[in-house]
């Protein structure tokens, strides 16, 4: 009776120990995860300020879509973080609350030709760093999300390049 009580405490820890394996992530694939988690609250966040803020009506529109494809690859990132007992981000980190506050400090043509060449370059940083994730990733749902939201973040930066070239970035 001790040796099958024994066994079945060992198979209960190997399970407990098996589940909690197939639940963590590595340090890199965490570090991917909380960057793009605070890259989509700015986007979000900046998408919004330029819908108040812009001059053009094209940077309006891109303000917009930032606004709502951002919010839902937040959204689909917060289900694999949750189901990866991840805790993300809530807030900007200082980097992207100085852009805010920059930005937030300009109107009209002044605020649109900022506001793109912000978005211009950090779409180009955030496509290489979701290329390398979907390749690289060691958790399967991470490096899914990677290349799931990788052909939209590459059209945003297509589209932030020719909403850009109109107000003369």
């Amino acid at each position: 009776m001790g040796k099958i009580i024994t066994l079945l405490f060992a198979g209960c820890a190997c399970a407990s120990f098996a589940a909690a394996q197939s639940n963590s992530v590595t340090s890199g694939d965490r570090t991917f995860m909380d960057k793009a988690a605070q890259g989509g609250l700015a986007e979000v966040q900046l998408g919004q300020l330029a819908e108040q803020k812009a001059s053009s009506q094209a940077v309006k529109d891109f303000g917009s879509r930032m606004e709502k494809d951002h919010s839902q690859a937040n959204e689909k990132l917060k289900g694999v973080a949750s189901a990866k007992d991840v805790t993300l981000p809530d807030s900007l980190d200082a980097k992207d609350k100085a852009l805010y506050n920059r930005l937030s400090g300009l109107s009209g043509q002044a605020f649109d030709k900022a506001y793109m060449r912000a978005m211009i370059q950090d779409h180009n940083q955030d496509i290489a760093e979701f290329r390398k994730e979907s390749k690289q990733a060691h958790d399967r749902d991470v490096r899914s999300f990677a290349n799931t939201t990788l052909p939209t973040l590459e059209d945003h930066l297509r589209m932030a390049k020719q909403v850009g070239s109109e107000v003369g970035v």
